[in-house]
């Protein structure tokens, strides 16, 4: 359990499961569209992606999962999801070299 939060390994993982969710969304959106509104999807596959990976995290540094882990592993899960849902938005407008939309 020593270290099994380590920063050097858990912002990474939050940039590059953010990343994930972005690209993932961005394919499902035109799928989904009509039928699931596009925040409820973002924040589905952020969770989906975060409590995979911990888990298998998890299995591979300690093969044990505690509770307190998990549902750290959900509050992590939000952070992805609310940075994937807001952050694209306002790199894209950055990039541009514009406002954000508001």
């Amino acid at each position: 359990m020593d270290g099994f939060f380590d920063l050097t390994v858990l912002l990474p993982a939050i940039a590059v499961l953010t990343a994930v969710t972005n690209i993932l969304v961005e394919v499902l959106k035109e799928v989904t569209y009509r039928h699931i509104p596009t925040q409820l999807l973002a924040v589905a596959v952020a969770e989906g992606l975060t409590m995979t990976a911990y888990f298998g995290y998890g299995a591979a540094q300690i093969g044990v999962v505690y509770w307190y882990h998990t549902a750290a592993a959900l509050v992590v899960g939000m952070m992805v999801a609310y940075a994937a849902m807001f952050g694209f938005d306002t790199l894209q407008a950055a990039l541009k070299g514009g406002k954000e939309n508001e």
